[in-house]
């Protein structure tokens, strides 16, 4: 609540996303991935982050693709001699630059379409992301490799940074690329100066709601009870592993359907869902629609909605934000709705298909909203 918070995800023209791959390593995918960049006349980052072996690692690559011209960096060098293996990367006199992450900010070569980072699994995940930001800065499509020793290796920590390094691979990702770099690494305690604090208990979004109650406490404002809203249709509402076959993936798909804010937002989130795995079958479409009426139950403060065979049935609060006229002149007009003192509302639904379905709930809420 002390600043506003803007994110920009519009990419300059032209711009075209990095395609990413992880893999484990592999002499002969470098050897390609090299000749591939050095034909279309392009440059080449091999990342290696020890100086102790770097060298040897150089003169691996040489061996591999003789023609390439390489050159090595790293922070231990001397200045001028650090400055003249830069100047000949940026001048075009090198074709390789085997380097540590001494060129992780601040360099924009936009012949370097290429980037292969060995022992991957030994970065961060905002780290990997702003490595990956030091190719594809031109209108040509750009390629990152990362490489790993085998899967079975990677701790599940390194797995889950790299596969959220490999889904977030389109433009303006940024800011979720940190989001999730936060929820795997943890936060130190916003409140205090400590380097830990109490978000990997409980989780970073309940964190930020404990948070934001707390705040409001601390300002004298009462914060609103909160009222937990369930909806159940008997509709299939999973996401298909035929349409989204990672499991990663589709429990993210799911957490940030669930915790959308609005509408827009929700649309948003079909639009970005259709753009990366294609037109969407109808379960997704009623996860979507379970989300748009779960964000109206809870803005009306209702209990739930729930569907029993050929009914409809809605259980209000207390404090529910409906009005008790509009809601009784409901009843006595339409002979499909019942309403009982415990604040049930019954409306008949006899074999409705799911758009007319909700489109039916969303009309009688809109009627009776205060």
């Amino acid at each position: 609540g002390m600043r506003d918070m803007s994110t920009i995800e519009t990419p300059p023209k032209n711009r075209l996303a990095i395609q990413t791959s992880v893999m484990k390593y592999s002499p002969d995918v470098v050897r390609s991935a090299i000749e591939m960049e050095l034909a279309r006349g392009g440059q080449v980052y091999y990342l290696h982050n020890r100086v102790e072996t770097i060298y040897s690692i150089a003169a691996r690559v040489q061996q591999l693709v003789p023609q390439a011209r390489v050159g090595v960096a790293h922070g231990q060098m001397r200045e001028n001699e650090l400055e003249k293996v830069m100047l000949k990367f940026v001048q075009n006199e090198l074709d390789v630059l085997v380097a540590t992450t001494i060129i992780e900010n601040g360099l924009d070569i936009p012949r370097a379409n290429t980037l292969i980072v060995d022992r991957a699994d030994l970065y961060g995940l905002s780290q990997l992301y702003q490595l990956r930001g030091r190719v594809g800065r031109s209108d040509r499509r750009a390629y990152a490799y990362l490489m790993i020793p085998t899967e079975e290796a990677l701790s599940e920590v390194a797995r889950k940074r790299l596969g959220a390094i490999r889904e977030f691979s389109d433009l303006g990702m940024g800011f979720r690329v940190a989001a999730l770099d936060l929820e795997i690494r943890g936060a130190g305690n916003l409140l205090g100066g400590e380097q830990h604090g109490h978000i990997e208990a409980v989780g970073f979004d309940l964190y930020c709601s404990l948070l934001e109650r707390t705040v409001e406490e601390l300002r004298g404002e009462a914060p609103e009870e909160e009222i937990s809203s369930s909806i159940n249709l008997s509709l299939d509402i999973r996401i298909p592993e035929d349409y989204i076959s990672d499991a990663g993936q589709r429990l993210r798909v799911y957490k940030r359907v669930s915790s959308a804010v609005g509408a827009d937002e929700l649309d948003a989130m079909r639009q970005e869902i259709t753009d990366r795995f294609g037109k969407y079958p109808e379960p997704v479409e009623n996860l979507f629609r379970y989300a748009r009426l779960r964000q109206e139950a809870l803005a009306l403060q209702i209990h739930s909605v729930e569907r029993s065979r050929d009914r409809v049935f809605l259980r209000f609060a207390d404090s529910s934000k409906v009005d008790a006229e509009k809601l009784l002149k409901l009843v006595m007009r339409d002979k499909r709705a019942t309403f009982s003192p415990q604040g049930l509302l019954t409306l008949d639904a006899p074999d409705l298909a799911p758009e007319k379905l909700f489109g039916a709930i969303h009309s009688l809420l809109d009627e009776i909203r205060l």
